[in-house]
């Protein structure tokens, strides 16, 4: 693979990425792969998948987990129901999160991912019960020859750092989103990248504008098309460049209620990093 391939975040049957067919048409040769429904996880399903990426010409970097029950309507809400983080769920969701590991191993991804959720405080029983529960998720996705990326946004650089010492697995890595933390309020991207820059291993190129001053961290800030909110991706790129980052440049647009203007948007997008590429290496 050569550096800062592009690529785009993509679905199956779930989540907010796009079709297959949407890559192939773009060019685009990697993918993240939200990982299909439960009932869709066979070594059967995993196989006619990797037969389509492959005529796709697609290849799978990164496989995503989400659960149901998930919403993002708004940060409280994201707060309650996102991740392993829910106490009511948590259990069902790591178990389930071996399905996820499982399905990437059968289509050859050595990388599995998710949101860990709200990180709570430090010390408190929650807190050391999920250091517990990721240390077994962890210790299974390396039996199946693969690291695990915390998507960046629901908690400061430093909280993350701090969850990812205190697990103290030699697999556990981090996704960065930039749009994220100015989504969700939580500290300035480019800052954050240096921070954790060390521990970045795959990326998603997302923009967003930041919620009013007053605001934020309570209510959302806005997704926006590259190059048009506040992220500044020469500036991000070049930062990657300085960590050291080469891996695929992951465009990440979540607009699946306009198919058309999602796919009009990766492709000004593809452009975009096609010509930060050039410049910048």
């Amino acid at each position: 693979m050569s550096q800062w391939e592009i690529g785009v975040f993509a679905s199956v049957d779930a989540g907010l990425g796009v079709r297959l067919d949407v890559a192939q048409e773009l060019g685009i040769p990697t993918c993240h792969l939200h990982c299909p429904h439960p009932e869709n996880r066979t070594e059967a399903a995993a196989k006619s998948f990797l037969e389509k990426a492959k005529a796709a010409g697609v290849g799978v970097t990164v496989v995503f987990s989400g659960f149901a029950g998930e919403t993002y309507e708004s940060i409280q809400r994201t707060a309650e129901t996102v991740g392993l983080v829910p106490e009511a769920t948590r259990a069902a969701r790591a178990a389930e999160f071996l399905s996820v590991s499982d399905f990437a191993k059968w289509i050859g991804c050595d990388v599995v991912a998710l949101h860990v959720g709200f990180v709570p405080p430090r010390g408190s029983d929650s807190y050391r019960d999920l250091i517990q529960t990721t240390q077994k998720i962890l210790d299974y996705v390396k039996k199946n020859g693969q690291n695990l990326h915390l998507e960046t946004g629901q908690e400061s650089a430093g909280h993350l750092l701090e969850f990812i010492g205190d697990v103290g697995r030699d697999n556990l890595f981090i996704n960065f989103d930039p749009a994220n933390m100015i989504l969700y309020g939580t500290g300035d991207p480019i800052e954050a990248l240096r921070q954790v820059g060390h521990l970045v291993r795959s990326i998603h190129c997302k923009d967003a504008t930041w919620a009013a001053e007053s605001v934020r961290g309570k209510e959302w800030g806005c997704e926006m098309p590259l190059g048009e909110g506040h992220v500044g991706m020469e500036t991000y790129l070049r930062t990657l460049k300085e960590i050291g980052y080469t891996g695929p440049l992951t465009i990440e647009r979540e607009i699946p209620h306009d198919r058309e203007r999602q796919k009009a948007d990766i492709h000004k997008a593809q452009r975009l990093l096609e010509e930060l590429r050039a410049k910048i290496l």
